[in-house]
């Protein structure tokens, strides 16, 4: 019986050792393409969004307007939160504005297919933030559908477009008891060639 036992072990160790899978290049162009491609991605830009942080799902919150060049700044007004608050929002903007997949440098592992919300979506595992991120896309529209990171799940919708761009501009986060934490709706969203007066890096 143990030798039998340890065969099994044997068998099944080459696969639970083996590295994990990275996703293919063709995955990320194409991921990279159904939102307009990466001429149309955002890398500095000004936001205007209303946000609750509430479990009220009608919660109003306030307005406040952003500009993000992600995930290194965003300020509000002129406070670049990032360096004083080590503001950790900051990966998931630069995960919504698809800023992974885009760096050559990020390295992406693919995770299995799951489906939310009776929808089939692929997956995309970020090593290069702490702790990983993982980003899923719906396998028909290839749009960012949800975010799991720090235990938190962040749920995309309400597609519109800027210049070529097609971006979420609603979001709406859930601690692990399943309970909303916040939302947050995209009210104006304008692209920057360069960084406003009274800014720094």
């Amino acid at each position: 019986m143990r030798a039998f036992t340890i065969a099994c072990l044997l068998v099944a160790l080459p696969w639970q050792l083996s590295a994990a899978e990275l996703v293919a290049p063709e995955t990320i162009k194409a991921t990279i393409d159904a939102v307009g491609g990466p001429e149309k991605l955002l890398k500095l830009f000004r936001v205007k969004e209303r946000l609750a942080v509430s479990q009220d799902p009608d919660a109003k919150g306030s307005e406040r307007t952003s500009v993000i060049e992600p995930p290194n700044h965003w300020w509000v007004g002129t406070r670049d939160r990032v360096p004083t608050d080590k503001e950790p929002a900051r990966f998931l903007v630069w995960g919504w504005a698809l800023g992974p997949l885009a760096d050559p440098a990020a390295k992406l592992e693919q995770l299995p297919e799951i489906d939310i919300e009776g929808r089939p979506a692929y997956g995309m595992r970020v090593l290069s933030v702490e702790p990983p991120m993982d980003m899923y896309f719906d396998r028909e529209s290839r749009r960012l559908t949800r975010i799991d990171w720090r235990k938190d799940q962040h749920i995309f919708s309400d597609w519109r477009e800027l210049d070529g761009l097609a971006y979420p501009a609603k979001v709406v986060g859930f601690k692990p008891t399943g309970k909303q934490w916040y939302h947050t709706e995209i009210l104006e969203l304008q692209r920057l060639e360069e960084l406003p007066a009274g800014l720094l890096r």
